[in-house]
């Protein structure tokens, strides 16, 4: 039976924990240093308690080692995995191979996306290495998720949902390039999401200062059937910068949407432990994002990027109308949608209220928002004075009345635990044991007294058991086969609370990872390695060597000359997002090569139709 993993991000220790209670099977966390996400950084105690919490409820902590590494930091690093593995972390994600030439700890090593792994011989590569698992690129479809599947045996990871890199992860050195921050170090500046110009090859500005480069949010929810079926383990939410409201929203739409397929496929199991119950109904519209995109998961087949705004869009929610200086909503109505549950047929514009953000894209093509200070029928008070329009498309990237839902309590995870109460000539005993078998009991001796109304005392004991709030337990089943003796109440709640302690310390243990020597085993596969490959140290360049690479040659993150470099290698195809695709005769482009610009920046576009993939190119 395949086990199947709902993996959310971790800001924080706080963030994991609410996406554990609303059922996540594992969180991925950054550890203080070397994360891709420097703003991210958790001390070990944190992580620890993280560690403590998630095996409480038989989830998982990966934590994100996955910065490339100067040979100055080799050792620092070796020393965190270390620490990591100390404290019964589960995984860690890495990017750089030089990290598996070092004395490391027997602990699960996840290849991370970084590694660039988007094909057969690349996942073959890495299981040789020793990765238990590869975290996809996010350009993998459906078609390549299972030859890879059918000629590997290592776990497969993918995610499903949250923001997108225009660029292959791993492969865009133009953050560097341009500011000096890289994103393989963890310091992304998000080039991105800035504002180009596209001139075609006599100089001509074909668009002038859009986000061309900026992509629509992932949202892969129709498609986790098919990609399980594929051979996909564990399915992965991006974010690991997003608030706790973000968090329980969305873990709680997958969390409903995995559940469902996995009770149609009893030949799959979810990973953690418990029944996780919302007091809200999810919706992803709310949460924060620039539009969906299934991004090439089966094919080609839409328009995914967002020329006009890299910030939050939110919901469609019908038309804004200026009209004498006041603004109306005509409001749109709801139609059946996989992403939530608003009903058919739903007034949406009718919902707005005090507080609520709206957005439009103005005449000038930019997004433009604003918080609403009054209602008055389909009448809206801005909080400030608006561009000039007649009528627009509006949208809500605030909802007051939802935020305010998920500031309370909106889940609860609970274990399903069965006990047994009994009696002996000197002595009470209580065992209690889990829906995963862990087991636990406790004995206390005691002068029996006699109960006067024997079936009262049972009634009691049996009501006093079966309160387990404030415990990630409620009872299942409660067996006293015979209550002959007189118990305070005071003394049955020690009697649980000492059990269900014990209980909660016996699964910390039982989850705890088993040890992984690395399995390593090199053989002859390169004669080249070149600076895609991202190798900024001499434990990395070892690697290649091990796997019969003669010529090697730095990665950018060693170089400040990045002329006529590739610094970014992209799935995504400008010339196609525009309706200039070769593939289409009725469809010209305009003299080539074209050009983004940005500032004193200049970049050419190479096409690779073969590939359909774009190259940026250092001019």
């Amino acid at each position: 039976m395949s086990k199947i993993e709902l993996l959310l991000p971790a800001k924080d220790l706080s963030t994991g924990m609410t996406a554990i209670n609303h059922g996540a099977d594992a969180v991925y966390i950054g550890a203080s240093a070397f994360g891709a996400r420097q703003a991210a950084g958790n001390s070990l105690h944190d992580i620890e308690e993280l560690v403590r919490y998630a095996h409480l409820y038989g989830s998982k902590v990966h934590v994100t080692v996955n910065t490339l590494l100067y040979d100055n930091e080799l050792e620092g690093a070796r020393k965190l995995l270390w620490e990591l593995y100390n404290i019964g972390v589960d995984a860690v994600l890495i990017q750089d191979l030089g990290l598996l030439k070092l004395d490391i700890p027997p602990i699960a090593l996840h290849a991370s996306t970084q590694c660039h792994n988007h094909s057969v011989e690349r996942i073959q590569f890495l299981e040789k290495l020793g990765f238990t698992r590869a975290v996809l690129a996010r350009e993998t479809d459906l078609e390549t998720i299972q030859q890879i599947h059918n000629q590997t045996d290592i776990e497969l990871e993918a995610f499903v949902h949250g923001a997108l890199c225009v660029c292959y992860s791993g492969q865009c050195y133009i953050s560097r390039m341009m500011t000096g921050r890289s994103g393989n170090r963890g310091e992304c500046a998000q080039i991105c999401r800035t504002r180009f110009d596209l001139q075609d090859a006599n100089g001509k500005t074909l668009i002038r200062g859009k986000h061309l480069l900026s992509l629509k949010d992932m949202c892969r929810a129709d498609y986790i059937e098919a990609m399980l079926k594929a051979g996909i383990v564990s399915f992965k939410v991006e974010g690991r910068l997003k608030n706790e409201s973000y968090v329980k929203n969305v873990t709680a739409f997958y969390r409903r949407r995995l559940d469902a397929i996995l009770e149609g496929n009893p030949e799959y199991q979810r990973v953690g432990s418990g029944i996780t119950r919302f007091f809200f109904t999810p919706d992803l519209h709310k949460t924060f994002n620039r539009e969906y995109t299934q991004y090439f998961i089966d094919g080609r087949r839409e328009q995914i990027a967002s020329f006009d705004t890299p910030k939050a869009i939110g919901e469609p929610i019908g038309a804004l109308i200026q009209r004498n200086g006041k603004y109306y909503v005509e409001p749109q109505y709801s139609k059946t949608s996989s992403l939530s549950s608003p009903g058919r047929g739903k007034k949406l514009g009718s919902t707005i209220v005090n507080g609520d953000g709206l957005c439009f894209i103005n005449t000038e093509g930019e997004l433009e928002g604003f918080l609403v200070n009054g209602v008055e029928g389909n009448r809206i008070i801005p909080h400030k004075p608006l561009s000039s329009f007649t009528k627009v498309a509006l949208y809500r990237n605030i909802d007051k009345n939802f935020e305010k839902v998920l500031s309370g309590k909106t889940a609860e995870r609970k274990i399903a635990v069965d006990m047994r109460f009994e009696e002996l000539s000197d002595r009470v005993w209580l065992t209690v044991v889990d829906e995963d078998g862990c087991t636990a009991f406790v004995e206390e001796c005691l002068e029996l007294v006699p109960a006067q109304q024997p079936e009262k005392m049972a009634e009691t004991l049996r009501t006093v058991l079966s309160k387990l709030g404030g415990t990630p337990f409620e009872a299942r089943n409660i067996v006293i086969p015979t209550c002959t003796v007189f118990l305070r109440a005071g003394f049955i709640n020690e009697l649980k609370t000492k059990v269900m302690d014990r209980l909660a310390a016996v699964r910390v243990e039982h989850f705890r990872p088993k040890d992984l020597p690395l399995s390593y085993h090199p053989e002859t596969l390169f004669q080249h390695a070149d600076y895609l490959l991202n190798i900024t140290n001499e434990a990395h360049k070892s690697v290649y060597e091990d796997f019969g690479a003669k010529e090697i040659e730095y990665g950018l993150d060693k170089t400040e000359d990045y002329t006529g470099k590739t610094v970014m290698t992209c799935k995504y195809c400008l010339r196609n997002e525009l309706g200039w695709c070769s593939r289409n005769p009725s469809e010209k482009c305009p003299p080539q090569p074209l050009c983004l610009v940005s500032g004193r920046f200049r970049f050419r576009l190479e096409f690779d139709c073969g590939k359909c993939e774009m190259k940026v190119i250092v001019f």
